[in-house]
């Protein structure tokens, strides 16, 4: 990220990485898979075949328990009977209406889809067993403004084996805590605009990752279902919290939006021209061949899209079911997010869950919220990488100052060096170079013979010393790879702008 600050510095005021929105769920273990239920039915003494009417039981009970602590606490439980209803907006609404700024502030509750279980008859082995079904039943939302975790709320299902999910936002967290250090903030929906102590509110930030969820989270879920402990099977067991999504944002704050506003083409077209699916695996951890090449039995779905709003264009980078996406936020934001729902993609070092002070090695990391530090890495990494890329076209000179630096012969020790053609003989090379991988990684001399076949190697060792000569590409000491300067940065830039206009030219020319 440091050369997106660099190139940026005097019109950028600061920024902010950390958690945007957050969902954890909360599982019984023991009840999550059919053997664990067959010991719970076991023994509670319940046949497979009285299942569905003890399970209506439980649920009726749990029902009755939570419409009790609501009444209460004098909160009116208000059905949803749509999907498009905001549920959000609708708990704002109501708890508006009833005057409620803290604690549990409005309940909702919705008949929506759940894994649970049902009893079918297993026709090879001839006898009935519990299996696993998409189904839906009655959920409760439990809406709350707490001191420490802010809004948020704690959604129970309350057919078998009782999941509960719980929402909360690092953004409102952190405007809970600049409220109560007294710190003076500009917030926008959830983004921040101008903080008055950058530093010490980015402190706060890092501070949530290390945090104790299991506590919070468990403190949540008792003071939405102060009963739950009661519950058949949950008598006796913690939940187990994990982090199913995970959003984590870095904030670039710039002083004006005219500035952002100016720049956001130039990066919408970089992302659509210029990466390609072997970048936009790099962005999201993936490894990729030297060549640059996305191995052959990789099976899995990479994609780029873009999506114009009113508020903005939001241009995102897909692999499987993880993304990251850059947009503008609020006017004057510049917002890189990555959204993780698959963690089996990435690794963590760390010993075995059955023997945790055993051997400590690379393993799948876990969705458990003691691989959230370790989540947060990778995820800011990848926020990182899509900024590095950002920064290549980044240029605040006109095409023709750029262009014309050299377009000039040159001496260089005493010997001359010709011009570049940048829209003729030498445009294949700067294409070449200015793969969003050689941006990233440097670039070798087969490298850029693998997009030049035509050419040999001593035609490009030879013109790869005029662009040194140029100030375009650097050699790294001690190797062979070179890498694209910030004058070449500049320089390809400008050149996709040129083809642009020439493009452009084309088009008007061209009749209806």
């Amino acid at each position: 990220m440091k050369s997106f600050l660099l190139a940026f510095a005097s019109a950028i005021y600061g920024t902010l990485s950390g958690f945007d929105r957050v969902r954890f769920r909360g599982t019984q273990r023991h009840l999550v898979y059919p053997d664990g239920l067959d010991q719970l039915l076991w023994r509670e003494k319940v046949l497979l075949k009285d299942f569905a009417a003890y399970a209506t039981r439980t649920t009726e009970r749990i029902r009755r328990e939570i419409e009790s602590h609501a009444a209460k606490r004098g909160v009116e439980i208000e059905y949803v009977r749509t999907a498009s209803q905001s549920k959000e907006e609708l708990a704002a609404r109501l708890a508006e209406k009833a005057g409620r700024r803290e604690g549990i502030v409005a309940i909702l509750s919705a008949v929506e889809p759940c894994r649970t279980f049902v009893v079918r008859k297993n026709q090879a082995k001839g006898r009935l067993e519990l299996q696993t079904r998409t189904g839906k039943c009655l959920h409760y939302y439990h809406y709350f403004r707490d001191p420490v975790l802010g809004p948020g709320h704690v959604r129970m299902q309350t057919w078998f084996p009782f999941n509960v999910f719980v929402c909360v936002n690092g953004r409102e967290m952190l405007a809970n805590r600049l409220t109560r250090e007294g710190i003076a903030f500009r917030q926008r929906d959830n983004c921040f605009s101008w903080i008055e102590d950058v530093a010490k509110a980015q402190e706060f930030l890092h501070e949530q990752v290390s945090m104790s969820w299991n506590a919070e989270l468990t403190r949540m879920l008792d003071a939405s279902h102060p009963a739950w402990r009661s519950w058949p099977g949950l008598d006796r067991w913690e939940y187990y919290w994990s982090a199913e999504q995970t959003e984590w944002a870095t904030d670039v704050m710039f002083r004006s939006g005219k500035e952002l506003s100016r720049l956001m083409p130039g990066w919408i077209g970089h992302s659509l021209t210029t990466l390609g699916c072997v970048d936009v695996m790099r962005f999201l951890g993936h490894h990729v061949n030297k060549t640059g090449v996305i191995n052959g039995h990789y099976r899995g779905e990479v994609g780029t899209d873009v999506v114009r709003r009113a508020e903005g264009t939001r241009v995102g980078f897909r692999v499987n079911h993880n993304s990251v996406k850059f947009y503008d936020k609020q006017g004057s934001v510049l917002r890189v997010e990555t959204t993780v729902n698959d963690t089996y993609e990435f690794k963590s070092y760390r010993a075995s869950e059955r023997d945790p002070e055993g051997e400590k090695r690379l393993r799948v990391l876990k969705k458990g919220t003691s691989d959230l530090p370790r989540r947060t890495e990778i995820s800011q990494c990848s926020n990182e990488r899509v900024l590095e890329s950002l920064a290549s076209v980044s240029s605040p000179k006109t095409v023709a100052e750029t262009v014309g630096k050299v377009s000039r012969r040159k001496v260089k020790e005493g010997r001359g060096v010709r011009a570049l053609n940048v829209l003729g003989e030498d445009r294949p090379l700067l294409e070449a170079i200015g793969r969003g991988e050689h941006l990233l990684n440097g670039f070798r001399n087969r490298d850029v013979r693998t997009h030049l076949k035509s050419l040999s190697p001593g035609a490009v060792g030879h013109r790869l010393r005029v662009l040194r000569a140029h100030g375009v590409i650097k050699k790294v000491s001690g190797t062979h790879r070179y890498q694209v300067t910030a004058v070449g940065r500049e320089l390809l830039v400008a050149v996709t702008k040129a083809e642009q206009f020439e493009a452009n030219g084309e088009n008007r020319e061209t009749p209806p």
